[in-house]
């Protein structure tokens, strides 16, 4: 199954999801349903299942579980609180202090009266939230003492991406969900709205990330190692597949293979559970001598 995230609208296009989609393609991976397909549990692109996740901010606010924020950007950077955005770990910053967790209706009023939008928190009681992550074992957070009730609406209406993937994956019977380990502190935060919606959590794997040499994950600021480049080049997909599975710890040095090769022998336990750090001219040296 394949959905396409766009909910931050203004960093999301149609040339954007064809690119991807042409990528995607061009590497050899498939789906049964998606956006250019159809399907049972469809629509299944984002910006199109609103009322999903509007139906269930409604049933939190209707248990009090939502409070209306009032705090700008540079009040919450004045007062060492963040900012849901995209979730990586050491970018979160501090807690949420709960500057607008006990305003009351003429504190609302009076800020509201001013011009104010609010975006929507979810209020976080303490205590660990623990769960068994299928490469890097137990894994436990104390959400508010880590990040604090945190967003699930912004104030221009946008559902941040912690809902939505709760609603989605829920509505949509995903059974197990294999990303980036850059989400893994995003995961206590996922449970906690599972728990709150009466929904049965998926099993969760977070696999290791490609780092540049500065230690950083690896994007743009590296060098253009977008697949559109490599493609360009002539870099063919059984050879990136190959070495990408190489650097996952899953195939000798020098395999080329296309991605549906790998599902037949694929075990987790087979899996690195280090990051592989990538010099962008190194890499392409590499994938043009494997």
């Amino acid at each position: 199954m394949l959905r396409m995230e766009d909910l931050d609208r203004q960093r999301s296009s149609p040339e954007a999801a064809g690119a991807l989609l042409e990528d995607l393609r061009w590497l050899g991976l498939d789906w049964d349903e998606g956006p250019d397909l159809g399907g049972p549990v469809g629509p299944y692109t984002q910006s199109e299942r609103q009322k999903l996740y509007l139906d269930a901010l409604e049933r939190l606010r209707s248990r009090d579980l939502l409070y209306p924020c009032y705090c700008t950007r540079a009040e919450l950077r004045n007062d060492l609180t963040h900012v849901a955005g995209a979730p990586h770990p050491g970018e979160e910053g501090p807690p949420y202090a709960g500057t607008c967790r006990c305003l009351t209706p003429a504190e609302r009023g009076a800020r509201e009266s001013a011009g104010r939008r609010p975006s929507w928190r979810f209020r976080v009681n303490s205590g660990m939230v623990c769960y068994n992550d299928g490469l890097a074992g137990r894994v436990c957070q104390d959400v508010a003492e880590a990040v604090g009730d945190f967003v699930i609406q912004r104030a221009d209406g946008v559902v941040a991406y912690q809902l939505a993937v709760v609603a989605d994956d829920a509505a949509m019977g995903i059974t197990h969900v294999l990303r980036g380990a850059d989400l893994i502190s995003s995961t206590p935060r996922q449970l906690l709205l599972y728990e709150a919606l009466g929904l049965t959590p998926p099993e969760f794997v977070h696999a290791p990330l490609l780092y540049g040499p500065d230690g950083a994950r690896l994007s743009k600021r590296h060098g253009d190692t977008s697949l559109a480049t490599l493609r360009e080049v002539g870099i063919s997909p059984a050879v990136l597949t190959g070495y990408l599975a190489w650097l996952s710890g899953l195939v000798p040095r020098g395999t080329a293979l296309l991605p549906n090769a790998l599902v037949s022998s694929f075990r987790m336990d087979h899996v690195s559970r280090k990051p592989a750090v990538v010099e962008p001219e190194g890499l392409l040296h590499d994938l043009q001598n494997w």
